[in-house]
């Protein structure tokens, strides 16, 4: 038995370009949150900044998300819009309001609540790969 790979159409081709430059934009943000961890070897970098830099990487990508909306990935991009959506409405509200963390736990806990949201581009990623994007 020959298995050949899912020919993808030029529609969804498209989608997962658009898709593929959300996440030029989403992963930095991503990154430079979880940048606030210390390590044994750094101090963790400051949560203010790092807030700043994820809030802007999750506007850009917000901006990006028409360009990938396809009916075949509906239900993900929707998914994706809203999980954009809480975390920017979560990293809002914990830099307006500043809730003292005390320590680092209350620091994951953050990262983790700030992150949560944005799971849904994993479950979209996964979804593209079904339907045969590369």
């Amino acid at each position: 038995m020959i298995l050949r790979r899912k020919r993808t159409t030029p529609e969804l081709q498209a989608s997962f370009d658009a898709f593929r430059d959300v996440l030029i934009h989403l992963e930095p943000a991503k990154a430079a949150l979880t940048d606030v961890m210390p390590t044994t070897r750094m101090p963790g970098r400051p949560l203010p900044d790092a807030l700043a830099e994820f809030e802007e990487g999750l506007a850009r990508s917000e901006e990006r998300m028409p360009a990938w909306r396809t009916p075949a990935l509906e239900p993900e991009w929707s998914a994706c819009g809203q999980g954009l959506a809480q975390a920017m409405r979560r990293a809002r509200r914990l830099r307006e309001d500043a809730p003292e963390l005390g320590g680092f736990e209350g620091l994951i806990w953050a990262v983790e609540e700030l992150l949560a949201p944005l799971d849904a581009f994993a479950t979209a990623a996964e979804r593209f790969r079904e339907l045969g994007a590369r």
